[in-house]
């Protein structure tokens, strides 16, 4: 690599991994544009030590239609004590500015999805060097890592906490631990149907403890959600042995998406109307949406029934739905 390219892939930070007490600060990418030749992706970061312990980091904003994590972690990190924590928290709530502040899914400076990048290229697309940047500054230094998402506009969510079913038993025991610690409403074991380049698969292929939770929808922000989110953070940090607090027990649902057999896509163009929503029981067989050709009255809409037996986890939000679109996810129903 030439020292143009060096200059032009390296990060800085304007906050020290290895002193006690509480800093707020960023990670900063460089990134020259027509406003600015010198510029930089600023991501914000705030960093809790307190001697040595577990290293967890806490994410969101991979996606910049996602409020609801963005603003729990931005709670989290102005009231967090570090007298009460033993080991190091890294809060970072809004990994992708760009998406962010274009309200995108995708980088509208690449127009690259953030969590299809990892774990990134130093040399690659803007999407490519933050994916990079967390890889190396964040990934590498946490023992659990905890993404926040919330289904941006397009999707609505059950509030969950998800793990993925792996190979390592001990692995997956450690994931499912802070799973239950969490206390969502709903606990999901959950088969990952589309791996390549997402931060959860890196950070397991890590052997490292990775927890992803799923609240809200349509890109706006609840408050049940924001509630959800800050108890369930807490108490897995205080399952972790990194908070001294106590733990809010809560009851939690446990659910199984164990195939693509439990996705519904949309069989046409048109506008969708549902008939089930994000929890609730549905049955092999009966409606659950219907899509309306809004071009045509007197058109018999295309009813859409339940492929299975089991508990709606998620659902298409916008009343527009394309064909291949997800409909609805149905999870069936397990014992712990």
């Amino acid at each position: 690599m030439n020292p143009n390219d060096q200059m032009a892939a390296a990060t800085s930070q304007t906050v020290d991994f290895d002193i006690d007490g509480k800093q707020h600060g960023f990670l900063a990418l460089p990134y020259s544009s027509e406003q600015s030749a010198w510029g930089s992706i600023q991501s914000p970061i705030t960093v809790i030590r307190n001697g040595s312990g577990p290293c967890v980091a806490l994410i969101a904003g991979l996606f910049g239609d996602e409020p609801n994590g963005t603003i729990a972690l931005h709670r989290l990190a102005r009231e967090i004590d570090p007298a009460n924590i033993t080991g190091t928290l890294l809060i970072l709530p809004c990994v992708n500015p760009p998406a962010a502040q274009n309200n995108s899914r995708r980088s509208p400076l690449d127009n690259k999805n953030l969590n299809r990048c990892f774990p990134g290229d130093i040399n690659g697309s803007v999407s490519e060097r933050i994916a990079h940047m967390l890889s190396t500054e964040i990934i590498q230094r946490a023992d659990v890592v905890l993404d926040m998402q919330s289904g941006g506009k397009s999707m609505a969510y059950a509030p969950s906490a998800v793990v993925h079913f792996l190979k390592d038993r001990e692995q997956q025991t450690r994931n499912e631990e802070s799973m239950i610690s969490f206390g969502a409403p709903n606990s999901v074991r959950m088969l990952e149907l589309q791996e390549r380049g997402m931060l959860d698969s890196h950070v397991e292929s890590l052997n490292k403890t990775m927890l992803t939770i799923l609240l809200g929808s349509g890109g706006g922000v609840s408050s049940d959600a924001l509630r959800t989110a800050n108890i369930g953070c807490r108490n897995m940090l205080v399952q972790l042995g990194v908070l001294n607090e106590e733990i809010q027990l809560r009851a939690t649902r446990m659910l199984e998406v164990e195939n693509d057999a439990c996705m519904i896509s949309a069989p046409c163009d048109g506008m969708l109307e549902l008939f089930a929503s994000t929890g609730q029981e549905v049955y092999h067989g009966n409606p659950i949406a219907q899509i309306i050709n809004p071009l045509q009255t007197g058109a018999k809409p295309i009813s859409i029934t339940a492929n299975k037996n089991g508990v709606v986890l998620a659902h298409h939000f916008s009343g527009n739905i394309r064909q291949g679109d997800c409909l609805a996810v149905i999870a069936d129903e397990v014992q712990r």
